[in-house]
Order: C-alpha cells, then structure tokens, then sequence
C-alpha cells in the first residue's frame, strides 16, 4: 500500500479544522487519502480548507458548527454521518488568575473542550464498534498533565480529556476502535498569542515553539494503521517539556 495514501476510502471527521493544529491536520489527513469532513464556525475559512485540500488531489466538504450549541452538536454529527477517525481537536483557552475566571467563561470551556468531545464520541464510536474498526484521536495539551499558572481551568479541561481518552479505549478497542490523545506542547496557533507560545516553548527541552504541521503528523500517525497496535496512550508531543 502507498503509504501516502493508507487511508484512502475512509472518512475523518476534524473538528476545529479551519485553523492551527485542526487544519494542518485535515490537509495532512486529505493527501493520506481520506475524505475530510472539515468542521468549522466560519464558513469563508471553512471553504478554504476545503479548496486546499481539493486543490491538493484530497477529497473534503464543509460542516459548520458552534460545539457549545448541543444543538448545533447534534446538526454535525447528523452532517458527518458515519466517519472512519474522529480527531476531536476544537478547542478555547483562558489563561489568567483563577479568581478572574467568570462562570461563563468556565462553563464554554467545559462544553468546547470536554462536553462535545464526550458527545462525538458518545454518537459516533459506537457505529465504529459496530463496524469492528476506526480511530479517534483527541488533541489534548500538557497542560493536562502538569501545573500551569493560571490554567487550572484550561488545565482541567484537557485532563479531563485525557481522562475519557483512556476509559473510551477500554470500552471501544475490545471491539476494534482505537481511541488516543495528544499531549501537546506549545505550538503556534490563534489560540494563543505568539508571545505567550514563545515563553512556554522557552521552557521545553527543544527551546522552541512547535508548528501545526508537526502535531498534524502525529495526529495522522494516530489515525492510520502504523498505530494499529496503540490504543489508550496520551502521547506527548511538547518538545521534551513534560519528560525533563
């Protein structure tokens, strides 16, 4: 098999994919072979993926969705119907001193990063299970995994991710679904603004930021049959910051 093409005939579903980490890695998924389905807010960006990843020989449509709208959830996953690989990757972050957090900001972080991933999952792992196959990848951050100033929030939503990452593998793998997570470091995205990316990359062994094309690869890694033997794992890609 090419293996640049190993995931030809299968359908991903990225969300959060008209920028950053979400769009590196539905084009890388595209010149893989797979068809994307590229989730968004924007439909003008949205569009743009989607030309990118045509313009490259891939195959993509666009599904427009606010994840913190249950609603608007459950309009996606209507509009995605069956997928292969699921990378749950949208996500929204607060830095800043915890008793500046308002409850609003707290309750969208919960729904963004840990309410529509769990529901994805819950909609569409079990059609995968029923199949006997598939692979879900979900974008996490170190910060999951070690204690930021002023993230304890943002912190807690990728933990928490983490969390289900590992108890979805032991519920969907016995019946041939992969379920994994990246533990990102910083990488240059709109998330965050570059100068904050720079002082946390300052702090990793490699001493610098990461770009989106390089968790794009392991996010395909992930997804495709080279990992046929990994399920469960939070792997970190942070330049060395959380092993160091």
């Amino acid at each position: 098999m090419d293996k640049q093409r190993d995931l030809e005939g299968l359908s991903a579903l990225v969300t959060g994919a008209t920028s950053g980490i979400g769009r590196a890695a539905a084009c890388e998924l595209g010149r893989h072979g797979a068809e994307v389905i590229v989730h968004g807010r924007d439909v003008a960006r949205g569009g743009a993926v989607v030309d990118a990843i045509t313009a490259d020989g891939g195959k993509a449509r666009f599904a427009a969705a606010d994840l913190s709208d249950q609603g608007q959830l459950d309009e996606l996953i209507d509009q995605a119907g069956p997928v292969d690989v699921l990378v749950n990757n949208a996500g929204i972050s607060w830095f800043g001193p915890t008793a500046e957090l308002a409850a609003a900001t707290f309750d969208r972080l919960f729904a963004i990063n840990v309410r529509a991933p769990y529901y994805l999952v819950a909609a569409l792992a079990p059609t995968m299970a029923a199949r006997g196959s598939g692979s879900i990848v979900n974008v996490g951050s170190m910060a999951g995994q070690i204690g930021m100033p002023g993230g304890a929030a943002y912190g807690a939503t990728k933990g928490a991710l983490a969390a289900m990452t590992r108890s979805w593998a032991a519920e969907f793998s016995p019946l041939g679904v992969r379920v994994n997570a990246i533990a990102a470091g910083p990488v240059y995205t709109p998330i965050q603004p570059a100068e904050q990316a720079d002082a946390v990359g300052a702090t990793t062994v490699m001493a610098r930021v990461a770009q989106p094309e390089e968790m794009a690869s392991v996010v395909v890694f992930l997804a495709s049959p080279d990992a046929s033997y990994i399920t469960g794992a939070v792997m970190a890609a942070d330049g060395g910051r959380t092993a160091v």
